[in-house]
């Protein structure tokens, strides 16, 4: 096989799950160990991946993954996570969702929940949970980003305090080996703190990737959540500060994530 056939291949086994790993490439495609590291070591010198050991990761920056890349990135983990989150929101309460595709899974699985009041800056979730006849929804309204349908700034931020929920379910694009909570939009990140002050409950959604990424701004910390949804283990020096800091963690898949 190819060079120009085997990048193509790589990129987009990187893009679905996160991370690519030398024995894996070399098995899948059929090529020694020597060409997959020669392989990586080239798509890392073009800036189109990160070398790790043993393989390799999606770049980090200042600028998030595109949209519909994020909404194919590890797909059955989110679909995992919003299951497990689903299933410990009740019915007849209020909650808040945000911006991203993790939390848009969690919408999904909430279709059959009934006597919801479902507030969202996301007009992704607004357009799922519209066909649920037994949820009521509202959209906060504020500046649309186009690139992804969120909703943000200070009609958003206004709109929000004008509720208290009895949950707050929101993403973030990384979190950082001491337990932050990062994103790349600022105006997200005020969007977020807004949610979490008005939530009586608060809810992160994140997978495994997200350990592998940085991103400038900070929404808060690991602290400041109550139960932390992801697919994979937690390195174990964040997995200690979680149980000092009384933060539940639910794994939903045998995946493992980087000590």
């Amino acid at each position: 096989m190819s060079q120009n056939i085997r990048f193509p291949e790589i990129l987009d086994i990187a893009r679905r799950d996160g991370k690519v790993t030398v024995e894996h490439l070399a098995e899948h495609l059929g090529v020694t160990l020597q060409t997959i590291r020669r392989d990586l070591s080239e798509l890392a010198d073009a800036h189109k991946l990160e070398r790790v050991h043993g393989g390799a990761v999606l770049p980090s920056g200042t600028v998030n993954i595109a949209y519909e890349e994020r909404r194919r990135l590890n797909a059955d983990g989110k679909i995992a996570m919003a299951k497990a989150c689903a299933a410990l929101i009740p019915e007849d309460c209020a909650i808040f969702l945000n911006i991203g595709t993790s939390t848009e899974a969690v919408a999904t699985e909430l279709l059959h929940h009934r006597n919801l009041l479902v507030v969202t800056n996301n007009m992704n979730v607004a357009n799922i949970l519209n066909r649920n006849p037994d949820c009521e929804v509202v959209v906060t309204g504020g500046a649309l980003r186009q690139s992804d349908g969120g909703l943000t700034g200070d009609i958003t931020t206004a709109a929000i305090r004008q509720f208290k929920f009895d949950i707050g379910v929101i993403g973030c694009s990384a979190i950082d080996p001491d337990g932050d909570i990062l994103d790349f939009d600022l105006r997200e990140v005020g969007v977020s703190q807004t949610i979490l002050n008005q939530s009586r409950r608060k809810m992160l959604i994140a997978d495994h990737t997200k350990f592998k990424r940085k991103a400038p701004a900070r929404i808060g910390s690991l602290s400041d959540i109550d139960v932390f949804f992801t697919d994979a283990n937690v390195p174990q020096g964040l997995k200690k500060a979680c149980v000092e800091w009384h933060t539940e963690i639910k794994i939903s898949s045998g995946a493992t994530a980087p000590d």
